[in-house]
């Protein structure tokens, strides 16, 4: 099984950044290696993005339900708590991440998925408005490690060139997050009554019971790394880790940490994270508020909000099948930017209710299309591991300050039909993903062409992404 030919598509060429230790399989048995990965382990991150993606925006669904109405909130308290979850995500985005290999992802994730979804649950028994603070406080602190957690997770076992179609594989759990929640809601809320509880509580309880059950499933699903796969033969466990390894170690250091602060890369990309966040998580939390201000009824505004996910979730895998087969991630990020920037104007300036929701088929697939392409660009570009980690933490932490300033701009600041002043910073900030993906690219055609020249003085002394013959994925 071991040697023939390698796998031509990771192993050649300067994107490479294996050892020389770096184990041979045949194609057949290659290919076969990654199908493993992507039926057996996959579909498990998959499922965590989904369900820490329906727990978080299922409010909007609740919302609209009666919530906000049963526990006489108003849109300022509303917006107060959503913001705190974000608040509590901020706080524990770094520090997840870089415990994530001390403690092992197959312990973290499943233990902080399984205390989220009891959250969950305890968001449908409240009867308070600062029962729900609570709620969405504590749950900020427990799903603030997973999406990032995620995305570290998946390059133990995915080299930078595969790592784009898995990350937006799982990704895309989130975008059928968003057509699910709408379904399950309009389901779910017929229950209205059912053991003397308002329809809006049991979406709560029931998502957050079927979330417990997967987390405690997860620990006997997730193995820690590529070695620890049992689902693998030893050979292929062996031809998987060579695929990871990279240069300068995964020992922790803070001067790694440092590297990554430093690095103009990651900058630049956060700061379209925190444009994306603002503009992903304004949409993934108000979509039901917006659609039924436009005339339908709370029930015919679930599934309305179903179609734009859709649309998003097929453009998503367009993207992605674009992005591993050719060097096309930054003008990926420029275009679906500027489809995201086109659905935004369109909603501003129509006084049509029908055009106005037919905008959401170009703002909600644009901006769902580029996140994880941003996503993977941010995580193949940065090694070794400690620096990955910080520039993932990073990315992920002024997302979630641009989900906080969402949570206003969409919610009290912002008043429905038109959410003008919202709509208004969604169209700048649609413009600047666009911009700074476009500054992003430049940077890396730069420093590619500056590696270049530094290879052929043989110039040496630097690791990881800063080594010469590390070449930035564009």
């Amino acid at each position: 099984m071991v040697d023939s030919l390698q796998d031509n598509h990771d192993t050649k060429g300067p994107n490479s950044e294996k050892s020389h230790h770096s184990i041979e399989l045949d194609v057949v048995s290659a290919r076969r290696v990654w199908l493993k990965l992507d039926l057996l382990l996959l579909p498990v991150i998959a499922m965590f993005h989904f369900l820490s993606f329906l727990d978080r925006t299922n409010i909007g669904n609740a919302r609209i339900a009666g919530l906000q109405r049963d526990l006489q909130m108003t849109n300022k308290q509303y917006s107060i708590a959503l913001t705190v979850t974000y608040v509590t995500n901020l706080a524990t985005e770094l520090p997840s991440n870089l415990l994530l290999r001390v403690i092992g992802p197959n312990y973290l994730l499943p233990t902080l998925m399984t205390i989220w979804g009891v959250i969950t649950v305890l968001q449908g028994v409240v009867t308070s408005y600062g029962g729900l603070l609570a709620c969405r406080f504590f749950l900020g602190v427990f799903e603030g490690g997973v999406f990032p957690g995620l995305v570290l997770y998946l390059t133990y076992f995915y080299p930078r060139s595969k790592m784009t179609t898995r990350i937006v594989a799982f990704f895309a759990s989130a975008t059928l997050s968003g057509a699910f929640s709408g379904i399950l809601a309009y389901g779910i809320i017929r229950m209205d009554g059912v053991g003397g509880r308002a329809g809006w509580r049991w979406i709560f309880i029931l998502e957050g019971a079927f979330t417990v059950a997967w987390g405690l499933m997860s620990y006997f699903l997730m193995p820690r790394d590529a070695m620890a796969a049992r689902f693998l033969r030893p050979a292929e466990r062996e031809y998987v880790a060579s695929q990871v390894a990279e240069s300068g170690g995964e020992r922790f250091e803070w001067r790694e940490v440092r590297k990554a602060f430093v690095a103009p890369h990651v900058w630049i990309i956060s700061v379209v994270f925190f444009f994306a966040g603002a503009v992903l998580f304004g949409l993934a939390f108000f979509t039901p508020s917006i659609v039924q201000s436009l005339g339908y009824t709370a029930a015919r505004s679930q599934l309305m909000s179903v179609p734009p996910f859709a649309t998003a979730f097929a453009l998503s895998v367009v993207t992605a099948y674009l992005c591993d087969r050719f060097p096309v991630r930054g003008l990926v990020c420029i275009v679906t930017s500027i489809i995201t920037l086109i659905g935004f104007i369109i909603f501003l300036t129509s006084s049509s209710a029908h055009i106005r929701y037919g905008s959401l088929f170009l703002s909600i697939p644009g901006v769902y299309a580029t996140t994880p392409t941003l996503a993977s660009w941010n995580s193949t570009n940065s090694a070794p591991h400690v620096r990955r980690a910080t520039a993932i933490a990073i990315a992920f932490i002024l997302s979630s300050v641009g989900g906080i300033l969402s949570t206003w701009l969409m919610g009290s600041l912002s008043t429905a039909p038109k959410y003008v002043l919202g709509t208004k910073v969604m169209v700048a900030f649609s413009g600047g993903m666009a911009v700074g993906s476009a500054l992003c690219l430049w940077y890396f055609v730069w420093m590619n062409r500056k590696k270049a020249k530094m290879l052929e003085k043989n110039i040496k002394g630097m690791d990881g992404d800063l080594a010469p013959s590390f070449v930035y994925l564009l």
